[in-house]
């Protein structure tokens, strides 16, 4: 599956309301961490068909950034249920960024 590029018009449908467990990774194109995670985020979205991942550029979503506390990125999120669940901040491994999902 491939990764979902999301904005703030399409947040609500993709990832609060996804009846899968989503991962969020929230993210900047001049951000060199954020493109170094690129690689491990699409092996996420291809090895593991029962998670949804979504990624959502901050320039252009600022609102969503604001909404779930982005101070720094890369900034990766957990959603279940429409709930934001778990997060963690900065270059992490593949085994790390699925944790947030328990």
């Amino acid at each position: 599956m491939a990764v979902l590029e999301v904005t703030n018009n399409t947040f609500q449908k993709e990832v609060l309301e996804s009846s899968k467990s989503v991962i969020v990774d929230f993210w900047a194109s001049w951000c060199n961490p954020c493109r170094m995670m690129s690689p491990t985020i699409e092996k996420i979205s291809e090895d593991n068909p029962a998670i949804k991942v979504c990624k959502v550029n901050v320039d252009n979503e600022n609102e969503l950034a604001t909404k779930y506390g982005v101070m720094s990125i890369p900034f990766f999120a957990a959603f279940k249920n429409g709930q934001m669940i778990n997060s963690c901040v900065g270059v992490q491994s593949e085994d790390t960024i699925l944790d947030l999902l328990n």
